[in-house]
């Protein structure tokens, strides 16, 4: 069953990019909600390589600024909270777990580089589950590149196997300071059914 227009509209066709925030805070129960909906999202081989630090308080927010290009300064400082999202290039050692019908299946991935393009490309795809996840639970998204991602690694994973892909700034837009709705390409330009 498909969901309705309204919530098409609230995911997606309504949906904008947020620069500018309202001074509303961001629950904890809430950041949680998103993790609990976006970990059903499909991966390959269900390695949900995707790992998460919300920074929220102003010691965090002090130590991410440093690592942020200047034009997403401002907008970071004043967003209730900013993800970090990671991905954990080391996902083989939760494999056992994660996949009790095949649990030797770690011991056949073995090469580095090819770990590294799974973790990469399926810890995106959970960040794309992540902004759905975030609009259907009636927040708004600011999701950006524009930062060191070493440092930002040096900074919150230091130690880990996780490399930082992109940052998301969430909370409640202040609708009154978007942008005009850039274009998008329509199917045909964009599409092919062969």
């Amino acid at each position: 069953m498909a969901i309705n227009d309204e919530a098409l509209d609230m995911i997606f066709r309504a949906a904008r990019t947020h620069r500018a925030w309202q001074d509303k805070a961001v629950s904890p129960a809430l950041l949680m909600a998103i993790y609990d909906l976006v970990r059903w999202g499909p991966t390959a081989i269900n390695a949900c390589p995707l790992r998460l630090v919300y920074v929220v308080s102003p010691e965090a927010k002090a130590r991410l600024k440093p690592y942020l290009a200047a034009g997403n300064v401002d907008k970071t400082m004043a967003a209730p909270a900013t993800a970090i999202l990671g991905h954990d290039v080391g996902f083989p050692k939760t494999l056992a777990a994660l996949n009790p019908q095949n649990p030797k299946l770690a011991e056949q991935l073995n090469d580095p580089a090819a770990n590294e393009v799974l973790a990469f490309r399926n810890g995106a795809l959970q960040g794309g589950y992540f902004i759905v996840a975030a609009r259907a639970l009636g927040l708004d998204c600011g999701p950006m590149s524009g930062f060191d991602n070493a440092g930002v690694d040096g900074e919150f994973f230091a130690g880990t196997s996780i490399k930082s892909n992109f940052l998301c700034n969430i909370g409640y837009g202040d609708a009154t300071k978007l942008y005009p709705r850039a274009p998008r390409l329509s199917f045909d330009e964009a599409c092919a059914i062969v």
